[in-house]
């Protein structure tokens, strides 16, 4: 093991924190409150935020779609630029957070912020950010990375920077009681997706870092469980919590991580417009079965110790049918149906894409070329 390690996001966590945010931003910065559809104006997080905001000179730029894109967030970019924003305050779920972190890196660059996203800049400083998390799912409230997409060429890209981390996040688990099923199911899988990234690649004998993603994945299958009782402080607190740590750092330093299914995933989202989270749940069970032959250790390890499933020649094979059973007993697909053209054109366009965007060797093995998505596809699309 061989790796460093540091998380310098300030964590608000609890009841009625949205409050700390006062003292957290200095009151002689100018803040942009960034968000989404207009739901916090409903549920109460908006008037919290004002109050918390008075003294404070601050602007709001609304709208951030579902996986943002690059067409509405240059408008805000050029409202950081003309108003002289000191600050980016996000509210919302990683949709907002991630267009706020390329909102803070743009605004700093005076060329097109998608040269950003393509590797043609790179990020060196960005206006300062901060997160009050409403949705709970990708852990973008306490990490480096967002995801952006271009809608004009339906590209949907990742960059990195320790300049858009978040200074502080709030998590005030309250704010999820009004969230709808669908999108407390999305961050279940979500959040169950980003530590098997991390946790189902090869044995490298970190016994921290399994154990602690084996703790997360047992306590999301709960959560999954007791998804009938949702409407519970402890339920809700779990869920933000669990999510928040499966994307912070912390179990994927110095072991080797996968992300394959993020990356296919992002072409069906780009295509199709299929929820990121289901986008993981119709690829992931396919590229498993795809990547036996590196995986099986790891899949017998999740399944003794996730699932409790008895030992025998077919134990990893047995671990993908129960990681494929607790998606469906949430109601979410493990295929991607309803793609408009034939199956094969279907194939064929995300390949097209995956090859446009580089995603030609992918794994933690590097042994998913296209040759392999494909056949993952072939598996995946009904």
């Amino acid at each position: 093991m061989n790796f460093s390690y540091v998380n310098p996001t300030k964590i608000f966590f609890g009841q009625k924190q949205i409050a700390a945010i006062k003292e957290a931003i200095p009151s002689d910065q100018k803040v942009l409150v960034v968000y989404g559809g207009g739901s916090i104006k409903k549920n109460g997080v908006y008037d919290q935020v004002s109050e918390a905001l008075e003294g404070h000179e601050w602007l709001e730029f609304s709208g951030v779609e579902p996986n943002p894109t690059k067409e509405t967030l240059d408008k805000a970019v050029a409202m950081v630029k003309e108003h002289g924003v000191d600050f980016i305050l996000a509210v919302g779920g990683g949709s907002v957070i991630d267009g706020s972190k390329y909102v803070a890196a743009a605004s700093k660059y005076d060329g097109d912020g998608w040269d950003i996203m393509i590797g043609k800049h790179q990020v060196t400083e960005a206006t300062p950010l901060a997160a009050i998390l409403t949705l709970p799912a990708t852990g973008s409230e306490s990490n480096m990375g967002a995801v952006i997409t271009k809608k004009e060429t339906q590209d949907k890209l990742p960059f990195m920077s320790p300049a858009v981390q978040p200074k502080f996040a709030v998590l005030d688990p309250d704010v999820m009681k009004t969230l709808p099923e669908r999108q407390l199911i999305n961050g279940i899988v979500d959040a169950w997706v980003h530590v098997c990234e991390q946790y189902l690649t090869l044995p490298t004998g970190a016994m921290v870092q399994d154990g602690y993603a084996e703790t997360l994945l047992k306590t999301l299958k709960t959560l999954g469980e007791q998804f009938a009782e949702r409407d519970d402080d402890m339920w809700r607190a779990n869920l933000m919590w669990s999510a928040n740590q499966a994307l912070n750092g912390l179990i994927g330093s110095g072991v080797p991580q996968d992300w394959a299914t993020h990356m296919i995933g992002h072409e069906l989202t780009a295509l199709w417009g299929v929820d990121h989270a289901r986008s993981l749940a119709i690829v992931q069970p396919s590229l498993l079965r795809n990547q036996m032959q590196f995986k099986r250790p790891k899949l017998e390890q999740m399944g003794r110790n996730v699932f409790g499933l008895e030992a025998g020649d077919d134990l990893a094979e047995r671990t993908i049918e129960a990681i494929e059973a607790f998606y469906h007993q949430l109601d979410v697909a493990t295929k991607l149906e309803n793609y408009g053209e034939s199956r094969e054109q279907a194939i064929d366009a995300i390949i097209e894409q995956l090859n446009k965007h580089g995603m030609t060797v992918l794994g933690e093995n590097q042994a998913i070329t296209l040759e392999r998505s494909r056949e993952i596809l072939e598996l995946a699309v009904a």
